[in-house]
């Protein structure tokens, strides 16, 4: 976890993009959104690229999912976890799986990470979010 003190309204989730796998998961998460609790933003978009400046966190950009709490940014299994703790049906059930210590999480989190284009694809320009869920992404 890192702390930061840059206000925000809405939890931000930031994604790669350009990652077919990043971009079907995270369609996935907005759709599970019922609440309305985050906002997503590529990390590719003008407004990815302030958040990440802002917070000088653009050296992390490309290794992770990050979430943007108030005052709090986690990354890898940890920001996955937390996210599906909001979702609806049983989708919060998973975040049981913080009990399992962060350096086996983060170890299986690496091997998709770094496995994810050759296994999925990666897109030419960021994913853009149908009519339905455009109000849950930043550009």
């Amino acid at each position: 976890m890192i702390r930061h003190s840059i206000e925000v309204q809405k939890p931000i989730v930031l994604f790669d993009g350009l990652c077919n796998y990043c971009s079907a998961v995270i369609n996935f998460m907005a759709k599970h959104d019922g609440n309305d609790h985050f906002r997503f933003c590529a990390t590719q978009t003008e407004a990815g690229k302030k958040i990440l400046k802002a917070l000088s966190i653009e050296n992390i950009a490309n290794e992770s999912v990050i979430l943007i709490e108030p005052g709090k940014i986690f990354t890898k299994s940890t920001a996955a976890l937390r996210i599906y703790r909001h979702l609806n049906g049983l989708i919060p059930v998973l975040y049981i799986l913080i009990i399992v210590p962060r350096f086996i999480r983060d170890a299986v989190y690496d091997l998709i990470a770094s496995n994810r284009y050759r296994w999925f694809g990666k897109r030419d320009t960021c994913m853009m979010p149908d009519e339905k869920m455009k109000k849950k992404f930043l550009e």
